[in-house]
């Protein structure tokens, strides 16, 4: 390819509201154009990339035995009722009719397309197990996009789903999909991605993952014990705390005038945040209804898991009534009107006394115990994790609090959707069985982008050798010197009939606009000629990362960047 027949230009500075460095350096680069929010079109290096990335996945997917299936854009409103997500699923899913005044959807997943193309073709315990997979473009509505191709509205994805006869076997291979996984991010040259238990949200199932490439910019928390090793999503992660029983007071209830906040209760009582017993209150979305957590002072409500345990949807508290009872910035347990739901979370669990409202304003209560002046509740997981916090698994108080970026996820989903579209296949007794699923996707275009966050200068990305958009970029200073001119043809000839991929920057420009340009291009190899390197009969190999820096004499240049290349390549291979 020459950089003067391509199509996009590269600046030297990004649209304003570029604050992560890949959005910025990929539409400094000129490999993306904005279409509309969360929508972009893409240039031919972009799709190089992603076109190699989409390589790797087909090859690691087929690799675990999966049939590369290709599922509607545009589905029935009928397919997605079957499920019951076409109602559960919000305004993140786009709705429409046809002209005869059907209702459709656009796919932003498609475990109701895969149900269906199974359901009826898979008849007999024989015919399982089995994966199929598809590449292709999505959309979901996404309210918060942002980041270029980090969080988009139309994206493009690989998604798989598995079926099995049983729970044994769909975790059989629900490991062969970890491993598959883990292979594909060394093999695309992400370098620091984890894997991370997390919350299955509304894909279902009980047992889920996502593969996190740690950064700085990632919108998900994770929590990570350095010692064992424990990763989880924040919002799936247990939350442990060590708590000192102290000594069991007597009920008083004490005035607090003004006193309201926890920092402002803690400091009017002279005690510690870690003795107060908090009330959070939330509004359930279907009525109104209000439930009401109480939680240990210096810790959060983790709204994922409160949702979870809850089994329906909520919302912060917005506006608390008078007829309610509820007297807000003093409110507890005691007295509290029964018909109000309310959620005890377990990091109370052990405290003899403790500071709680007393439902009555400018009064608190202190020595409230749990057992003693409310009875018996049930304890559940509805804290949010913490640096510091016990570890789930070693039990030792060291839990690390880092960011990442999802560029992955898998998912036991088991029978939430060959159930709910009735599913069923003829077992060995001849009994009709609903199928197990798992699920499994990977971004394409989020995945270009992370690495790009991951692996960049202040001039541009350093792409890793398996998924450049070219291996070696062939840069000619001076294309009106014949004998310049004539070498970086014929390199670039000879590249190609080597089987190299090469861009050659052809144009007549500053040497310093087109190394500013060949930053941006991220190629890892650059070949540089120019009247010097020809006077010494060389040319001149670099690589983008900096790492190395050699001469070649130019008759062996394109047998030895071959070679060089040849080897890069070679790392990336499992």
């Amino acid at each position: 390819m020459k950089v003067s027949k391509m199509l996009g230009e590269r600046f030297k500075e990004a649209p304003k509201d570029c604050i992560i460095a890949s959005h910025a350096l990929m539409m400094r680069g000129g490999y993306m154009k904005y279409v509309g929010n969360g929508i972009y079109s893409l240039f031919t290096p972009t799709k190089r990339i992603t076109t190699k990335i989409e390589r790797i996945i087909r090859e690691e997917m087929d690799r675990i035995d999966g049939q590369e299936v290709m599922f509607p854009v545009v589905m029935p409103a009928t397919l997605w009722e079957e499920s019951g997500r076409y109602t559960s699923i919000g305004s993140e899913m786009a709705r429409f009719k046809d002209r005869s005044g059907n209702p459709m959807v656009l796919g932003m997943t498609h475990e109701e397309a895969a149900v269906h193309l199974a359901r009826d073709t898979a008849k007999s315990y024989a015919d399982f197990p089995f994966m199929i997979y598809q590449v292709q473009t999505k959309f979901r509505d996404e309210p918060r996009a942002r980041g270029g191709l980090i969080r988009v509205r139309e994206f493009t994805m690989k998604d798989a789903y598995s079926f099995h006869t049983s729970q044994e076997d769909l975790e059989a291979y629900y490991e062969k999909a970890h491993e598959a996984y883990e292979r594909i991010f060394k093999r695309a040259g992400a370098k620091n991605v984890i894997s991370v238990k997390s919350d299955s949200g509304m894909m279902g199932g009980s047992v889920s993952h996502e593969f996190m490439l740690l950064s700085e910019i990632g919108e998900d928390t994770l929590a990570i014990c350095p010692e064992c090793g424990y990763k989880a999503n924040m919002e799936a992660a247990d939350c442990l705390v060590k708590n000192e029983a102290g000594v069991a007071e007597e009920l008083t209830k004490v005035h607090t005038p003004n006193s309201k906040t926890i920092e402002e209760v803690v400091n009017f009582l002279g005690t510690d945040a870690k003795k107060l017993c908090k009330a959070v209150v939330y509004q359930k979305n279907e009525d109104d209804s209000y439930i009401i957590v109480f939680i240990r002072g210096d810790l959060e409500v983790n709204e994922t898991k409160l949702r979870n345990h809850l089994g329906y949807e909520i919302h912060p508290a917005t506006a608390i009534t008078e007829e309610s009872g509820i007297v807000a910035g003093f409110i507890g347990a005691i007295g509290l009107d029964k018909k109000i739901k309310t959620v005890w979370d377990r990091s109370l669990v052990g405290i003899e006394s403790l500071v709680c409202g007393a439902n009555e304003t400018d009064y608190h209560y202190t020595g409230m115990n749990v057992a003693r002046d409310i009875g018996e509740v049930d304890y559940v997981d509805v804290a949010k994790i913490y640096e510091g916090a016990v570890c789930p698994v070693c039990g030792k108080p060291v839990i690390a609090i880092n960011k990442g970026i999802e560029v992955g996820n898998i998912f036991q989903l088991g029978t939430k959707y060959t159930k709910s579209m009735d599913m069923t296949y003829l077992d060995a007794n001849g009994e009709a069985k609903h199928p197990i699923m798992g699920c499994y996707g990977i971004g394409v275009g989020r995945l270009c982008a992370s690495i790009c966050q991951e692996s960049h200068d202040k001039f541009g990305p350093i792409w890793p050798m398996s998924i450049a958009p070219w291996h070696v970029e062939v840069c000619n200073l001076r294309t009106d010197n014949e004998l310049v001119n004539n070498t970086a043809n014929e390199l670039y000839e000879s590249l190609k009939n080597l089987g190299v991929e090469v861009l050659y920057d052809d144009r007549d420009i500053r040497p310093g606009a087109m190394f500013a340009d060949a930053d941006l291009f991220g190629v890892p190899v650059r070949a540089v000629v120019s009247p010097k390197t020809c006077e010494k009969g060389v040319i001149e190999v670099s690589f983008r990362d900096k790492s190395f820096k050699g001469e070649f004499p130019i008759a062996e240049a394109a047998e030895k960047i071959k070679e060089i290349v040849k080897a890069e390549l070679a790392k990336y291979e499992i």
